[in-house]
C-alpha cells in the first residue's frame, strides 16, 4: 500500500502545480499543429512533395510519431526532479524511516514520471482524433489505427525516459545541470543516428524510424525510384505548393520491433535495478571533525584591538552592490567544472567560422546557463527567504532589477569573443541582435521564475528554443542568427518590452499578497 499511495501521491503533488498545468495546456497547443489542416502554410511530415491522405491512420501515425519524439525532448525536464523534490521537503528522510526497500522507492518515482508523461500523451492522443473528424476528407474513423501506434510509438519511449531521469538523479544528485546538458547531447544523438535495417529499427528509442522508412518506401513506389528522396519531420515553414497525396493505412510491425519494445521497458527495469545499490535513501553525513581546536585569544591579538578605532558601517542603497553579489551568486552556482565547459565554448567562438558559432556553438553555449537562469527569480521563495527579500528596501527596482541585470552581463559575457569576431567583420546589426538575445531569454527565464515559483517550464522552453536554432528553424532565432531585418527587431523589442511590464506588474502584485 505504501507503494501505491508513493505513486498516487507523487503524481497528483506533480499533475497540480502551475508548471505541469501550463506544460499540458502548451501540450495541446502543439499537438493541434501536428497534423496541419489542409490549406496551411507549414509541414510537418513531408516527403518530397507527397503527403499521405488525411485518414484515420495518417492522423494516427503522424501525431504518434511527432509526440514520441516531441515529449522525449522535453519530458525529461518535466520529471527529472522527482528525487530531489523529496529531499528539499524532507519527505524522504520518513520514506527512508519504513519499511519500503530501495528498488520499490525507485520504481514507484519511475511509474510517477511514466504517468506524468502518459497523462500528455493521453491528452494529444484525444486531440488527434479530435483533429481527425475537423479535417478527414471523408475516410472512415477507425480506433485502432490510432490506438495500435501510441502503443508501439510514444508509450515505451516514455518509460525510457521516466527511466533516464530517476537514473540521472541517483549517478549525479547535486548536479542538474550535468543531468540537463547530458541528456540534450543524448537526445540530439539519438536523433541524429539513421536506421535502415531491421536491427535499426529494434534498438530505435523513439520507434519512429520504421514508420519513417515505411513512409520513404510508399513514395519511392509512386515514383518509381530507388535513391534516396528528400524528406521532412518537423515545422517546415512556408510549404504554399500544394502537396501530392498518397494512400497510407498504416503498417504491420514485424515482430522483432514489437519485441524490441518489450525488451526496452524490461531494460528499464533492470537499469532500475543495477542502480538500486547506488540510490543514497535520503543519508547524507557530513564530516565533522572531532577534534576542537582552541583558539588563543592572546596569541591572535584580539584583545589589542580597538573597536572605537574601526571605520563605521555606512549603510547604502545603491543597487551596484547588489548587482555584484547577485553576479556572484549566479557564477558560483553549479559545478566549478561547468567553468572550463563555458571557456572552451568562448574560445570556440572565437576560433571557428561565424556561421558555427552563431548557429552551433552560442545557443550550446547559453545552455548551459539553464540551471543558472532557471531559478533566477524563484530562489527567494523556493529557499524560504522570500519574506525577508520582498522586505527589503525597494524590493522591485533594487533586488529585481539586480537580478535582471547580473543574468544579462553574465550572457553578454560569455558571448564577448564572438561579439569582438563579429566587430571586426563589422557586422554591428548581428551584435545588437546578440545583446538583444541575451535579454530576450533573460527576461523569459525571470517571467517563468515569477509566474511559477519553479524552474521546470523555463528549463523545457529553453530546450526546445535551444534545439531549434541549432536544426535552423527561423521563428525561433530569438538572437538573429537566421535574419536581422527590421521585422526580427520589432519582434524582438516588443516582446523585451511586454515581458518587462509583466516581470515588474507580477512581481508587484506578489508583494501585496506577503
Amino acid at each position: 500500500m505504501n507503494f501505491i499511495k508513493i505513486i498516487k501521491y507523487d503524481y497528483l503533488q506533480r499533475t497540480r502545480s502551475y508548471a505541469f498545468l501550463i506544460t499540458l495546456c502548451a501540450s495541446l497547443a502543439i499537438g493541434y499543429t501536428f497534423v496541419p489542416e489542409p490549406n496551411a502554410t507549414y509541414s510537418t511530415i513531408r516527403i518530397a512533395d507527397y503527403v499521405g491522405t488525411y485518414n484515420a491512420a495518417w492522423f494516427g501515425y503522424v501525431t504518434a510519431i511527432m509526440t514520441s519524439i516531441f515529449l522525449s525532448m522535453i519530458g525529461f525536464y518535466l520529471i527529472n526532479s522527482g528525487i530531489k523534490k523529496d529531499v528539499d521537503t524532507k519527505v524522504g528522510q520518513i520514506i527512508a524511516a519504513t519499511q519500503l526497500s530501495n528498488f520499490r522507492y525507485l520504481l514507484s518515482k519511475t511509474i510517477s514520471n511514466f504517468l506524468i508523461l502518459v497523462t500528455i500523451v493521453a491528452v494529444v492522443f484525444i486531440m488527434s482524433i479530435i483533429l481527425f473528424f475537423l479535417y478527414n476528407d471523408g475516410s472512415s474513423f477507425e480506433l485502432w489505427k490510432f490506438v495500435k501506434p501510441y502503443l508501439l510509438i510514444p508509450i515505451p519511449a516514455m518509460f525510457l525516459v521516466a527511466v533516464t531521469a530517476v537514473s540521472f538523479e541517483i549517478l549525479f544528485r547535486k548536479y542538474s545541470v550535468i543531468q540537463n546538458v547530458i541528456y540534450f547531447f543524448l537526445f540530439s544523438f539519438l536523433m541524429a543516428s539513421q536506421a535502415t535495417t531491421e536491427m535499426d529499427f529494434a534498438t530505435d528509442v523513439f520507434g519512429s524510424k520504421i514508420v519513417i522508412h515505411e513512409l520513404e518506401e510508399k513514395v519511392r513506389t509512386i515514383k518509381g525510384i530507388e535513391h534516396n528522396i528528400d524528406m521532412s519531420i518537423g515545422y517546415v515553414l512556408g510549404n504554399t505548393t500544394k502537396a501530392n497525396s498518397f494512400d497510407f493505412n498504416g503498417i504491420d510491425f514485424p515482430n522483432s520491433f514489437i519485441l524490441s519494445r518489450v525488451i526496452l521497458i524490461v531494460l528499464g527495469l533492470v537499469i532500475i535495478t543495477i542502480l538500486t545499490p547506488f540510490f543514497h535513501r535520503f543519508s547524507f553525513k557530513k564530516t565533522v571533525s572531532k577534534v576542537k581546536k582552541k583558539v588563543n585569544i592572546h596569541a591572535t591579538g584580539m584583545k589589542d584591538i580597538d573597536l572605537s578605532l574601526l571605520p563605521k558601517p555606512k549603510p547604502t542603497f545603491e543597487i551596484f552592490s547588489l548587482i555584484k553579489t547577485e553576479l556572484l551568486l549566479l557564477i558560483r552556482n553549479g559545478s566549478k567544472w561547468l567553468w572550463f565547459l563555458n571557456a572552451i565554448g568562448m574560445v570556440s567562438l572565437a576560433c571557428l567560422p561565424i556561421k558555427i558559432s552563431y548557429q552551433i556553438v552560442l545557443p550550446i553555449l547559453w545552455f548551459l546557463q539553464v540551471s543558472r537562469l532557471s531559478n533566477l527569480t524563484s530562489k527567494e521563495i523556493n529557499n524560504k527567504v522570500h519574506y525577508f527579500a520582498f522586505a527589503s528596501y525597494k524590493p522591485i527596482q533594487r533586488l529585481l532589477t539586480s537580478q535582471i541585470l547580473s543574468a544579462f552581463l553574465l550572457m553578454v559575457f560569455l558571448a564577448v569573443p564572438f561579439i569582438i569576431q563579429l566587430g571586426i567583420q563589422m557586422k554591428f546589426t548581428s551584435i545588437i541582435a546578440i545583446v538583444l538575445g541575451a535579454l530576450f531569454i533573460v527576461l523569459l527565464s525571470a517571467l517563468l521564475g515569477i509566474i511559477t515559483n519553479g524552474k521546470k517550464l523555463f528549463e523545457v522552453l529553453f530546450f526546445l528554443i535551444t534545439y531549434a536554432n541549432i536544426n535552423g528553424i527561423p521563428i525561433t532565432s530569438y538572437f538573429g542568427f537566421l535574419e536581422t531585418t527590421n521585422y526580427y527587431f520589432t519582434v524582438i523589442l516588443t516582446l523585451i518590452i511586454s515581458f518587462l511590464v509583466l516581470i515588474f506588474y507580477t512581481r508587484n502584485y506578489q508583494l501585496t499578497k506577503v
